[in-house]
């Protein structure tokens, strides 16, 4: 096998920094000066909580004006999703990543948005995020559908198919509500990325995901994308043969919106490989056996069987982060002490917020890292 030198595996980076409860504008400024040195920051997420969708906005548009001060031209793509952290007053998860000489770092701006293309051997790879509506009040179908119009614009721009999208993040204001009107909110936005996806080939799987419950923000969307060029990397799906694919769900599970329904299109996980080296990106995973939820178990069984189906997706590779998240805010005590019993020894964040199901307690998504030879 080729050797690639010192490819994404070994320079990209996941880092998670808390301000304790503060003036939001100094618990911003202070995670900004935790930021590490000598490395090209791509993507900044800021979770905090804000009062009401009056107050996310106004916040929103401050954390811009401090990321443009701190970074000028150099601005990575920023989000800032409303979920309460559970051990911080604001928390932030860094992407970052060591360039060398053979990596050539792009900073752009489209619908205002910022966005990082890095290039190098290995191929393109862009980082881009804070995709909304342009008014967070409007319906969730038409913030959804107005999203992915902006994001299918940045890809025709740079000349990345749609299905070059290999991770999304998808956050949907009170996800589990249901609308008088419109229906259940996560139905309403599988329904407007089921007709997003629909102008793509996905021969080689959806991208790795994870859709979860704000307490406010409308609908958001970050997204990493990859178009590789060497003949040594290549994108593979990865199931779960514990669970059903989330994209063939059974109509039993769906709810029901308008007259047809698309199931959740995203893999439980893909993995980008990098010669000997893989890259995995582990979708918003839950306790789900088959396609039904366990339920009335607990949060303890919920918490062991989210981390049996992570195990079963990256086998013998490393988990290098984890995101968690947990229903109700008096969880954290115990899943804190539950994962710290795994002795990961990696950056781990808590945040509240509901999950695709009322009855789940509980969701992790995550990062790691392993060798070819596990795949």
């Amino acid at each position: 096998m080729n050797k690639i030198s010192m490819n994404h595996c070994k320079k990209i980076h996941y880092r998670v920094y808390t301000a304790q409860a503060a003036d939001f504008e100094n618990m911003v400024e202070s995670l900004l000066q935790q930021l590490p040195e000598g490395e090209v920051v791509l993507r900044l997420i800021f979770f905090g909580s804000p009062l009401n969708n009056e107050q996310y906005v106004l916040r929103r548009s401050l954390l811009w004006k401090k990321i443009e001060s701190h970074f000028r031209n150099k601005l990575p793509a920023t989000s800032y999703v409303s979920q309460p952290p559970l051990n911080a007053g604001l928390t932030l998860e860094v992407h970052s990543y060591e360039i060398d000489v053979n990596d050539m770092v792009c900073y752009r701006k489209s619908d205002n948005l910022s966005y990082v293309l890095l290039t190098n051997e290995e191929g393109c790879f862009m980082y881009a995020g804070g995709f909304q509506g342009d008014n967070i009040q409007d319906s969730i179908e038409k913030q959804s559908t107005e999203s992915f119009k902006k994001i299918e614009k940045l890809l025709r721009k740079e000349g990345f198919p749609i299905n070059s999208i290999v991770r999304q993040w998808n956050y949907i204001e009170q996800i589990t509500q249901n609308s008088n009107k419109e229906g259940q909110h996560y139905q309403i936005f599988n329904n407007a990325r089921g007709n997003f996806y629909s102008l793509g080939n996905w021969s080689n799987g959806f991208p790795a995901a994870t859709g979860i419950g704000t307490s406010l923000g409308g609908i958001l969307v970050d997204f990493d994308a990859a178009v590789l060029t060497s003949p040594y990397c290549f994108v593979t799906p990865i199931d779960n043969n514990l669970q059903v694919a989330a994209h063939s769900y059974s109509i039993d599970v769906l709810k029901k919106v308008g007259e047809k329904n698309f199931t959740p299109k995203f893999e439980r996980a893909k993995s980008i490989t990098f010669g000997d080296d893989r890259f995995i990106y582990i979708s918003g995973t839950a306790a789900i056996r088959g396609e039904q939820t366990l339920v009335g178990v607990g949060l303890k069984r919920q918490l062991q069987v989210t981390i049996e189906n992570i195990n079963q997706l990256i086998g013998s590779a490393q988990l290098c982060m984890l995101r968690v998240y947990l229903k109700e805010k008096s969880f954290y005590e115990e899943a804190h002490e539950l994962i710290e019993q795994y002795k990961l020894h990696i950056p781990i964040s808590y945040m509240q917020a509901d999950v695709c199901r009322e009855e789940l307690l509980i969701e992790i998504e995550g990062i790691a890292v392993g060798n070819r030879s596990g795949l």
